[in-house]
């Protein structure tokens, strides 16, 4: 069955349509959950509270977007709204600051990069450097760079302009490339002593 009428027969109480539309989806919540929130036990509580939000208000899904879409944004929201009650933990501002990529000190990514993809060790030095972004920066970067998902729908999914989805993702990426300059040329002295 199509989605468009699994989400017709929800909206009109079919419960094994409802059941079938979290279980296409359960997958898709909760891995893009855990990559904003960086916790399972979070991610489980975000993925709960995002189908209790399709279960509450499928009714209001107009079916102009894709479901998928919707389900970011509701997840989306759900993290930011995790983030903001909880204690602070130190972000690197991005906003405060003007971020600066020296071209001549990148590392050069054009030597094997299918190595470097395999290193189990880049793979950490990543997953540590993103999880060090500010989530609204966290969020705009996975949308569009892991998801895959455009600057037009990442803007709708966020509620920001499309210059603020860019300005934000070109701000995470100079970010991100400077933590990994960083950590590699250390990596690299340190192996070399």
């Amino acid at each position: 069955m199509e989605e468009s009428e699994l989400i017709k027969q929800a909206q009109s109480g079919n419960k094994k349509a409802l059941e079938q539309l979290v279980k296409n989806y359960e997958n898709t919540v909760y891995n893009f959950s855990f990559k904003i929130c960086r916790d399972k036990e979070r991610a489980e509580n975000t993925m709960q509270e995002t189908f209790l939000s399709l279960l509450k208000n499928i009714n209001q899904f107009k079916c102009d977007s894709k479901l998928s879409t919707w389900l970011y944004t509701v997840v989306s929201n759900h993290c930011l709204m995790m983030f903001r009650k909880a204690p602070r933990h130190e972000y690197t501002s991005l906003e405060d600051e003007e971020v600066f990529v020296d071209e001549s000190t990148l590392t050069d990514w054009a030597n094997s990069p299918g190595k470097l993809a395999e290193n189990k060790e880049l793979k950490e030095i990543l997953d540590k450097s993103i999880s060090n972004l500010a989530p609204d920066y966290r969020i705009i970067f996975l949308l569009r760079d892991v998801e895959g998902l455009s600057t037009e729908e990442t803007a709708g999914i966020t509620n920001l302009s499309i210059a603020a989805v860019k300005s934000r993702l070109h701000r995470a990426r100079a970010f991100l490339r400077n933590e990994l300059n960083e950590k590699l040329k250390y990596e690299k002295t340190r192996n070399s002593m």
